[in-house]
Formats: C-alpha cells, sequence, structure tokens
C-alpha cells in the first residue's frame, strides 16, 4: 500500500522529470564558445561595448541575458522576424556558430546590482 504522499512525491517526480530534461538537453545544445564570442563581439562593441552596456540610446544591455535568449533573439534579427536596421545589417553574416559564441560570451558576463533607488 502507497501512502498519500509517496503517490504526491511520485506524481510531482513524474511531472518533473521531463522538464529536467528538457533544461538538460537545452544546456547542451548550447555549443557556444566564450573566447571565440569575446573576438567575435568586436563588431558588438560600437552600440553593445565589450562589456555588453548600452553605448547608445536606442541599443539595449546585453551583458548577463541567458544564451538560449541571446541565440533566439540574434536568429530573429538574421531572419527579419524581429526588425531592427542596425542589426539588420550585421545578423545575415552571421553564422549558427558565430550567434551561438556571441550568446556565449554575451551571456557569461557578470552583472551586479548596485543600490536600489529608495521607494
Amino acid at each position: 500500500m502507497v501512502s498519500a504522499f509517496s503517490r504526491r512525491a511520485m506524481l510531482v517526480g513524474s511531472l518533473l522529470a521531463p522538464a529536467g530534461l528538457l533544461l538538460a538537453s537545452a544546456n547542451a545544445s548550447l555549443a557556444g564558445d566564450v573566447k571565440a564570442g569575446a573576438a567575435k563581439a568586436m563588431m558588438c562593441q560600437a552600440c553593445h561595448g565589450l562589456d555588453g552596456l548600452s553605448k547608445t540610446p536606442d541599443s539595449p544591455n546585453i551583458a548577463g541575458q541567458i544564451e538560449p535568449y541571446l541565440v533566439a533573439q540574434l536568429q530573429a534579427f538574421k531572419t527579419g522576424a524581429r526588425k531592427s536596421d542596425a542589426m539588420s545589417a550585421v545578423t545575415p553574416a552571421l553564422s549558427d556558430k558565430d550567434i551561438e559564441d556571441l550568446a556565449a560570451y554575451f551571456s557569461a558576463i557578470e552583472i551586479s546590482i548596485g543600490k536600489l533607488p529608495e521607494r
């Protein structure tokens, strides 16, 4: 006889296991090279800076963003699903490996939060 607690534990385990596998496979599929990305990031420095912190008012900070997000956004610019004059000029020349490397580099930048404004 299985207790109610054991049944709940088995149910939770059976629901979380696929999510864990999905997360593990997502991380395994991101094969970006941080060092290669650092070299490729030279083309990004005018707007995003080598530190991933915006140098222009129209460019977002990308330091510390999660790698899958950066990959998805660069791919969206490359395919035209997302529009930006600056990014549309840069992304068509990027290979999938370039995108993975750039995402690995910018996601590896550690950011910290200083003093929060008073509420």
